[in-house]
């Protein structure tokens, strides 16, 4: 009798080992689908927001007469290269844009770099007054831009940089918001731990950062930078005021010297204005996979 219950119950071990061995089903590799309205809803948002790209290129392929109608055209014209040939040599584009890259990417490269380092000293270093210093930094994002014009005009004046690249490049080296986001940042992704076995392995600073701070703040470099170089593109209000049309124009300073006179031709401005935008598009389609990959990959980590 003790035998046959002993047989049983190894039975029934034997069959719940086999059910327990057998691999389930994970939900967590599951692909999922949206359904017709999340795709109505993708639909509808992408075609808002290439709607002012599209009516550009519309615009810019008409003349200035059929703007002015009503209702105004919904299709390409015929005279897209003829406006996009007069706002390339009357706004001297060509030098324009060499001009924007060189600042755009520089200023880009240098506020990535700066804020990484002030980042990184703000989150993980131990130094007296560091937090009223790190209130100070947020406090300066609190200030117009508009206020400090004045006196920074005067100092570029009296460096002799007016109309130089040099004059919107260097006096945004320094970016607030770039310190605080990496600060953020690396508080997360970056552990204690890390750095104090890099210690202990003899790494000076200097290796610390470039072997230990840069891989580790890479995916937030990444969207700094890209956040760094479209606002450098795209920024007109000190560009103006230090340089000139007819010395080192960026794109926004040369884009104010077309459709001069009486009647201002809208076509030809929305012309330049496609042709100071399209490298920002090339620039997404380029590097578009390594910036999502690397705010993917941010996200993962924080």
């Amino acid at each position: 009798m003790s035998a046959t219950v002993t047989d049983r119950v190894t039975k029934d071990e034997r069959r719940r080992g086999a059910v327990s061995s057998k691999p389930r089903r994970s939900k967590a590799g599951k692909t999922l689908h949206g359904g017709k309205w999340t795709y109505l809803v993708l639909i509808v948002v992408t075609a808002l927001s290439l709607f002012p790209l599209v009516w550009t290129a519309i615009a810019a392929s008409r003349n200035n007469e059929r703007l002015a109608q009503t209702p105004p055209p919904f299709w390409f014209g015929g005279n897209l290269f003829k406006n996009l040939e007069i706002a390339w040599t009357d706004a001297n584009m060509g030098t324009a844009l060499l001009n924007t890259t060189i600042v755009a990417s520089i200023s880009a490269a240098g506020t990535v770099f700066i804020s990484t380092l002030a980042g990184f000293a703000f989150a993980k270093l131990r130094f007296r007054w560091k937090n009223f210093l790190l209130f100070f930094v947020i406090a300066t994002m609190m200030v117009p831009p508009q206020l400090s014009v004045v006196p920074l005009y005067q100092l570029i004046a009296e460096l002799s940089w007016t109309d130089q690249l040099q004059a919107v490049i260097f006096p945004f080296f320094v970016c607030a918001f770039g310190v605080f986001f990496m600060r953020q940042y690396l508080v997360q992704a970056l552990p204690n731990e890390l750095i104090e076995a890099a210690r202990v392995d003899g790494a000076s600073s200097v290796r610390v950062l470039w072997h230990v701070v840069f891989p580790a703040a890479r995916p937030a470099m990444a969207v700094l930078g890209m956040l760094t170089f479209v606002q450098a593109w795209n920024d007109f209000f000190w560009p103006i005021i230090a340089l000139t049309q007819n010395g080192s124009p960026t794109v926004q300073v040369a884009l104010t010297g077309l459709g001069r006179g009486y009647i201002p031709d809208q076509s030809v401005i929305m012309a330049g204005a496609l042709l100071g935008t399209l490298p920002l598009l090339l620039a997404f389609v380029v590097f578009g996979k390594q910036i999502v990959g690397g705010i993917m990959q941010g996200a993962v980590k924080g």
